[in-house]
């Protein structure tokens, strides 16, 4: 049966380019991201692996642990961490998944049926705290992920999860967000003294609840 939200993240022990991971245990308490790639020395991939090393502090201020999976071995992992560090200016710092056996895959329903039967789809998973699945896309091999976006969404989860709104199209960190229709209109000032804007009865905006 596909993953869908709410769901548990399926457990799994794994041999990385950092050693042996257990996931559960390598997230603790801490959110997480797993992206998946359809094999090694893959263009588009290099970029993104590339990428993700450079934002690893950004990922890390959000207390939020990477881990990117690929269907080849270890020793094909260590020769394409190098190509990416030379070609994206950067220092892959966070573990890849040596996933021969496609145990990982298979557990997270990456390879696509209307895809090559040995190749995983380029799928994003953020997970929270409590270990189930907060998010999920899927690109396809020719679009990079845009992971200005997976930060922003991930800044959009931790907030939603600790205040009662939600945020709004093209949202940005910062920004006003929508308080949730179960807080009634009276009970508004109470719960967000920075006060609010009542565009509609089921459209009230708020100044961001957990910055100055």
């Amino acid at each position: 049966m596909a993953l869908r939200l709410g769901d548990v993240a399926p457990d799994f022990t794994v041999e990385t380019t950092e050693g042996t991971v257990n996931f559960h245990t390598f997230l603790g308490n801490s959110w997480g991201v797993l992206f998946s790639h359809p094999k090694d020395y893959t263009p588009v991939c290099t970029t993104e692996l590339g990428r993700v090393a450079n934002l690893k502090p950004e990922f890390d201020k959000r207390g939020v642990k990477v881990l990117a999976v690929s269907v080849d071995g270890l020793e094909s992992h260590k020769g394409w961490v190098k190509d990416i560090n030379e070609t994206q200016h950067c220092t892959v710092n966070y573990p890849i998944i040596a996933d021969e056996n496609k145990h990982v895959a298979e557990l997270y329903d990456m390879i696509h049926p209307n895809a090559l039967n040995n190749l995983t789809v380029r799928t994003v998973f953020i997970i929270g705290p409590d270990k189930t699945i907060k998010l999920m896309l899927t690109y396809p091999a020719s679009t990079g992920r845009n992971f200005d976006e997976i930060l922003r969404v991930i800044d959009s989860l931790q907030l939603t999860a600790n205040h009662s709104v939600a945020t709004p199209v093209d949202w940005k960190y910062g920004e006003d967000c929508v308080v949730v229709p179960a807080i009634k209109t009276e009970d508004i000032p109470a719960k967000f003294p920075k006060g609010f804007t009542e565009v509609k009865p089921y459209l009230r905006m708020t100044p961001q609840p957990n910055i100055d």
